[in-house]
Formats: structure tokens, C-alpha cells, sequence
């Protein structure tokens, strides 16, 4: 199974940004669906974004206005822009596709879906 590659993390202050990538595996038919979770120490991982090839973007309701969660189809690299982070923001990002689109919809939600091609991740620390 191929395994997608995260890159961009790193330690910034509480206020900066960060633009993280994600090498997604290759999707070169039909539509398909590409996510971003995040999983703090001793937290579940958690939604973040999810975006298809064909543009329908969904934010976790609590990042909303922070982000934006971007893909460029010929590379297939997805790409999340975050603003003004927190101390909270601090945990391993990743990226995966959803082998179940498009039955469910498209979402950063784990329930129903079969999220796959998981990469290692890449850390994001934020200081306040």
C-alpha cells in the first residue's frame, strides 16, 4: 500500500503560520477524497480538513477561518495552510485518502469512512 508523505511542520510561536504538504498517492481517475487529521499527545486523532479533486472543501468547525486546505491535481500534493495558531495546534499532522468515496460524502470525519494511505506524519509545535 502506497503510503502518502507529509513535509512543512516545525516549531513556531503562538500567532504564526505553517504550510504543510502531503505527497498523496496516485489518484490520476475518477474523484476521490483527501484529508487532513491531527492527533495531539494522549488525544485521538482528529479531523481537520478534507477536500475532493473536483473542489468541495469541509473544515472541522473549530479550525474554520484558520485554514485552508488546497490540492494541486497534477502533482497530487495537498497542501494546508494554517493561520494564527494556538499552543493547542500542536500535534502530528497527517494526510489520507478516503477508499470509500464517494459513498460517503467527502468530510474529515472518521465515522463510515476508510481512511487509507496514512504517512508518518509531520509535527507541528506551537509556543505561547
Amino acid at each position: 500500500q502506497v503510503q502518502s508523505v507529509e513535509s512543512g511542520g516545525g516549531s513556531v510561536e503562538s500567532g504564526g503560520s505553517l504550510r504543510l504538504s502531503c505527497a498523496a498517492s496516485d489518484h490520476s481517475s475518477g474523484t476521490y477524497c483527501l484529508g487532513w487529521f491531527r492527533q495531539a499527545p494522549g488525544k485521538a486523532r482528529e479531523g481537520v480538513a478534507s477536500i475532493t479533486n473536483d473542489g468541495r472543501i469541509v473544515y472541522a468547525p473549530s479550525l474554520k477561518g484558520r485554514i485552508t486546505i488546497s490540492l494541486d491535481n497534477c502533482s497530487n500534493t495537498l497542501y494546508l495552510q494554517m493561520n494564527d495558531l494556538k499552543p493547542e495546534d500542536t500535534g502530528k499532522y497527517y494526510c489520507a485518502a478516503d477508499s470509500l468515496y464517494p459513498i460517503p460524502p467527502c468530510a474529515p470525519r472518521p465515522q463510515g469512512r476508510l481512511w487509507n494511505d496514512w504517512g508518518q506524519g509531520t509535527q507541528v509545535t506551537v509556543s505561547s
